[in-house]
């Protein structure tokens, strides 16, 4: 939290020297993350009024196979969401001038991981999910590829600079 707020002082202290286009930027996200975190806030406040108001009154069973899927699903879209928000901050702050793609494929992997785990194996067709085993391998690939290069990248630039990393 303490770190959080430094970043908006750095930030606010920052305003003057930013481009129109990057304020108009850090705007945009600073309203998205608002936003995200309204949606947040009202899932949140759903998901435990239908919860504990199911556990209470009886006719929420946990144990349910179906039941567990749908809480567990809601509580991995909130995840999703929180961590979209994250991503969001970083713009904001100007930490990064835009979101960073291996972000983007990791939310996307967290969302069909949701999606896997609230699938109903005898409703779906074979041909479905084939294709989200297809969709998840490649995103899973991209990722990779997209660490190793990174990886790359890090040993190169400490070589460079004398501080090689012993493997």
């Amino acid at each position: 939290m303490k770190n959080q707020m430094s970043r908006w002082r750095i930030f606010v202290k920052d305003w003057n020297a930013l481009t129109f286009y990057q304020r108009f930027e850090s705007g945009v996200a600073f309203a998205l993350t608002f936003l995200v975190m309204l949606v947040v806030s009202v899932a949140l406040f759903r998901l435990f009024v239908g919860v504990i108001g199911g556990l209470v009154f009886d006719a929420l069973n946990p144990l349910d196979h179906e039941i567990f899927q749908q809480v567990f699903g809601e509580i991995m879209t909130l995840l999703i969401a929180l961590e979209f928000n994250h991503t969001l901050q970083y713009v904001v702050t100007r930490e990064q001038s835009v979101i960073q793609t291996k972000v983007v494929l990791l939310i996307a992997l967290l969302a069909l991981a949701r999606k896997f785990i609230v699938l109903d194996i005898g409703k779906i067709s074979a041909d479905v999910l084939l294709a989200l085993a297809a969709v998840t391998l490649v995103l899973g690939v991209t990722y990779w590829l997209m660490r190793e290069r990174d990886d790359r990248l890090v040993e190169v630039n400490s070589s460079k600079s004398g501080n090689q990393i012993p493997g």
